[in-house]
């Protein structure tokens, strides 16, 4: 439940860096060169100013090579210009990253020195820039998954000092953030919500996660922040605020926009293809119904369960083997442990359901699966309240490896597994 202040977020997102600063040791920002992470970092760098702080925080930011040139540019300039009162981390280090545009290299490594010869782009013209070459993190291993870097920086950064990773993440910007906030098993700081206990000492806290996209341009307006000017540019083509996304455009919903890419920097584009499995395919088909998008509709003469194995049978074998191995667990999950129901959902239930006398911590009814649904259009698999076939095709569609829209996760067996099958497939 929501519980609002008698104040702005702006004010209460300084009392929290004055919590921060109080309580902990040692602080840093991870910044990504987005609006939420930019106004963060406004926020910390006018904190910083107004109460004359000497010790400089770092300033993380993981350049994942198949950025836009403006986003470097204007990261570039903020670190140039908060170089006084911050120590920067650029960090181009060849990381393990997601591809949902290829079957075939479903990961990519970004600053991979064996392909160097490919790179969409040099080194950043920046002093102290952090390389496989000159990294001195005792941690890092080549290809590990940026997931890990960051988590294992963090460690390393706290030198067994109370530290907290400040993150740019608002609770309105999906359902994933806000149960990051919103979590009432995780383990706080003195029970503040806004921070998160990651390992040992070390902390991420989250200062602006109350704010609402309106309030991030009006802190720019209002304040006169620097931001980066992309968004201008996907304003003018008429993107969404919500949808707006500057990271590198092959994840699973950041490739919904790899055609501005090709409108934005058109140089920078013709890189992209020449560098990563499938860009050119994303470009053309991502956000259509052949990917999973605008409403799939069933072929004629088959059921979903029949599509869906339809559409394994056409995927390579290894492949489909690891799709199969996930379905299983998605419909052992639903037949023997099932999932919580709202009071108002379970006058609306389908036939295979089957209501248990179990609870959920917030007194919801457990509701298992007989027999897996071959499509539910009662609003149930939006919710993700129950499985069907569809829910699998679709899976298959976009490309999902991880399985993510079945709200599975990515495991480091799997990625090792991958690593193996892009080795098979890298000749194709």
């Amino acid at each position: 439940m929501k519980k609002y202040l008698n104040k702005n977020v702006y004010e209460a997102a300084n009392e929290r860096l004055k919590y921060i600063f109080e309580n902990f040791e040692r602080i840093y920002v991870s910044f990504s060169g987005g609006k939420d992470s930019s106004v963060l970092l406004n926020l910390v760098a006018d904190y910083i100013r107004r109460n004359k702080i000497t010790e400089k925080p770092g300033l993380l930011f993981v350049d994942l090579e198949g950025q836009y040139r403006i986003t470097i540019d204007y990261i570039a300039d903020v670190m140039r210009s908060n170089s006084d009162i911050f120590k920067p981390y650029w960090c181009c280090l060849p990381l393990t990253l997601r591809n949902a545009v290829s079957v075939f290299e479903p990961f990519w490594t970004c600053w991979d020195l064996s392909h160097k010869d490919k790179w969409i782009r040099e080194y950043p013209d920046f002093p102290g820039i952090i390389t496989e070459e000159n990294h001195q993190f005792p941690f890092f291993k080549k290809k590990m998954e940026f997931e890990e870097f960051v988590l294992e920086f963090g460690k390393w950064y706290s030198k067994d000092k109370k530290t907290a990773c400040l993150v740019g993440i608002r609770s309105d910007e999906s359902l994933n953030r806000y149960r990051t906030i919103n979590n009432h098993t995780k383990s706080t700081l003195n029970g503040k919500n806004w921070t998160t206990h990651v390992s040992g000492n070390f902390y991420n806290a989250y200062p602006i996660y109350d704010w609402k996209v309106r309030d991030i341009w009006i802190g720019n307006c209002k304040y006169s922040w620097k931001y980066n000017h992309l968004y201008d540019l996907m304003y003018k083509a008429g993107i969404p605020l919500a949808m707006q996304r500057i990271c590198q455009p092959f994840g699973d919903d950041q490739r919904k926009g790899l055609n501005l890419y090709r409108v934005i920097e058109p140089d920078t584009w013709a890189k992209v293809v020449n560098r990563v499995s499938g860009a050119n395919y994303g470009n053309i088909y991502c956000g259509k119904r052949i990917m999973g998008y605008r409403n799939v509709k069933l072929p004629k003469g088959h059921t979903w369960r029949s599509y869906c194995k339809m559409l394994l049978a056409t995927l390579p074998k290894e492949m489909a083997n690891h799709y199969k191995r996930k379905f299983i667990r998605f419909m052992l999950w639903w037949y023997r442990r099932g999932s919580p129901v709202d009071s108002e959902s379970l006058k609306n239930l389908p036939p295979e359901a089957v209501i248990t006398d179990r609870k959920s911590p917030y007194m919801e009814t457990i509701v298992r699966y007989k027999k897996i649904p071959d499509y539910l259009d009662n609003g149930f698999e939006q919710r993700k309240l129950a499985p069907s076939w569809r829910r699998m095709c679709i899976c298959i569609l976009k490309n999902d490896h991880l399985c993510t829209s079945l709200s599975f996760s990515q495991t480091k067996r799997q990625q090792e597994r991958m690593k193996i099958l892009i080795e098979k497939y890298k000749k194709l």
